[in-house]
């Protein structure tokens, strides 16, 4: 199924979207819970002001990402990278 030029919002559980794609698709303030996105790919998103929590990132790869003001229980992951290079 292909959408396109489409502005509304959608409500799908219990479905299976396994190998979509998604591209130039605004999901401002969407919500997901009991989400399986394993082996999914990100780039070029925009996560500035997301929240996540109880959320499994074991494995999770981060590069050539924006940090800026990002935290990980309540510590700035800049001061958490300066601490980790002092001690090298």
């Amino acid at each position: 199924m292909n959408i396109s030029n489409f502005k509304q919002a959608l409500c799908v559980s219990n479905a299976d979207l396994s190998s979509s794609s998604f591209s130039d698709v605004n999901l401002q303030e969407a919500q997901f819970s009991d989400v399986n996105l394993s082996k999914a790919r990100f780039s070029d998103i925009n996560f500035s002001g997301a929240k996540l929590s109880d959320v499994n990132l074991s494995g999770v790869e981060i590069d050539d990402c924006n940090i800026a003001d990002m935290k990980v229980r309540g510590v700035l992951v800049s001061d958490l990278f300066a601490a980790y290079e002092k001690k090298l």
